[in-house]
């Protein structure tokens, strides 16, 4: 009798322990597919199922080390995903339950102009403007896991329906970069000349950020107001009078609309993508010729005048236009008088550099040809704006 008792009692804990593991198999399942859906619809923040409860029991099954180690990247994504809109929901619930308070108390008092207040606008802003605009304008067209790794040189892609940049895969490669010693107008900082290595493909804007996708930014994002385009009209221009701290707002905000790693170029990139290939003084060879760029003395028609719109001439061989002349272009690096040490992985030089400027490259159209060698560095005050000075994007890709 004592032993069918011992038996007994075994037998309920063995059941016991089967439920436990049963209800976990099927958190997991569940989790597992979840995943999935949200990683091929490209990560959008409507197909975050797990809330709740459910992701309280999927929460819990990560911190066993078993369950744990069976979940791949994507699942473990998914449910960092699923807590920050969590989190998100979380302060939205109160924000919504303070409102009602504050507006109770508004009427009652006979306080009407609560609602300017910049706080309660910005969220009104969010619902009603910034978060409809995303759904409909940007996630349908964002790259998902597959079509990125899929992406081969000279590709080109745009994460939006329009007014954002076209961007143009580069394939990884080694070049030299500095000018030779008998370079004609070459430059001190450019030396000493030395082997870099882009050890895997990135994207670049085709063009420099325009006017439409800057004022796409200030109407849906976090972009100043009042950039001046020095009376030569918006649209398809380049945007200039902008700082290397607008560029990184902007850049920020194009990141978080798509979820993707957009950014500035670093100074090794911006001169790899500018020679494409090539190690002549220009990106079509060594003298300047003629109707190649926009500068003084480049034989254009906007010699002496103006930006030109982008496109206005013929592109490199990676298919990127005005990567010299027009406009000088923000990059990621601090300031260094030349070369030494410089990093040869393509990498932003940041360490031992001067970071209150920052480094831009490519020339303009106030400048003479020497200046738009695709060797010439040239650098300023991180928070100046000047009216040939703007910036293009550029973006991390996965590994194919």
């Amino acid at each position: 009798m004592v032993a069918h008792e011992a038996l007994f009692r075994g037998w309920a804990r063995l059941r016991e322990w089967l439920d436990v593991e049963r209800a976990r198999l099927e958190t997991l399942r569940l989790l597992e597919a979840a995943a999935a859906i949200w990683d091929r619809r490209g990560k959008p923040l409507g197909f975050l199922d797990h809330r709740g409860t459910r992701l309280e029991d999927a929460t819990a099954l990560d911190k066993l080390s078993y369950y744990s180690n069976r979940l791949s990247d994507v699942d473990h994504q998914y449910l960092v995903a699923c807590r920050k809109e969590e989190q998100a929901a979380t302060r939205r619930t109160r924000w919504v339950r303070a409102s009602i308070y504050t507006l109770l108390l508004s009427i009652i008092a006979g306080l009407v102009g609560w609602i300017k207040q910049s706080y309660l606008e910005e969220q009104w802003n969010w619902y009603t403007v910034v978060r409809p605009y995303t759904v409909a304008q940007v996630w349908p067209y964002v790259l998902s896991p597959e079509a990125e790794r899929a992406l081969k040189p000279g590709d080109s892609f745009r994460e939006c329906a329009k007014d954002c940049a076209e961007m143009v895969v580069v394939p990884a490669g080694s070049f030299m970069m500095g000018s030779p010693p008998t370079e004609k107008d070459r430059d001190d900082s450019e030396d000493p000349q030395h082997i870099v290595t882009i050890g895997k493909p990135f994207a670049v804007a085709k063009f420099a950020l325009t006017f439409d996708e800057w004022d796409t930014c200030v109407a849906y994002g976090d972009c100043p107001q009042g950039i001046s385009d020095n009376g030569w009209g918006r649209g398809q221009q380049p945007v200039i009078n902008v700082t290397w701290d607008d560029a990184q707002r902007y850049v920020a905000w194009l990141s978080s609309m798509t979820g993707k790693p957009y950014r500035l170029l670093t100074e090794a990139e911006y001169e790899y993508a500018t020679r494409a290939g090539t190690q002549t003084a220009y990106p079509w060879g060594d003298d300047i010729g003629k109707n190649n760029a926009n500068c003084i003395g480049c034989g254009s028609k906007w010699d002496r005048r103006q930006a030109a719109p982008v496109g206005s001439f013929k592109p490199n061989a990676f298919g990127l236009y005005d990567m010299v002349g027009n406009v000088f272009e923000w990059v990621e690096d601090c300031v260094h008088n030349n070369y030494d040490g410089a990093p040869t992985d393509g990498l932003a030089w940041i360490e031992g550099g001067d970071c209150k400027n920052r480094v831009d490259r490519g020339g303009a159209w106030f400048v003479t040809p020497g200046t738009l060698r695709s060797a010439f560095r040239y650098g300023g005050a991180a928070d100046g704006r000047m009216v040939g000075l703007g910036f293009r994007v550029g973006r991390t890709l996965i590994a194919p």
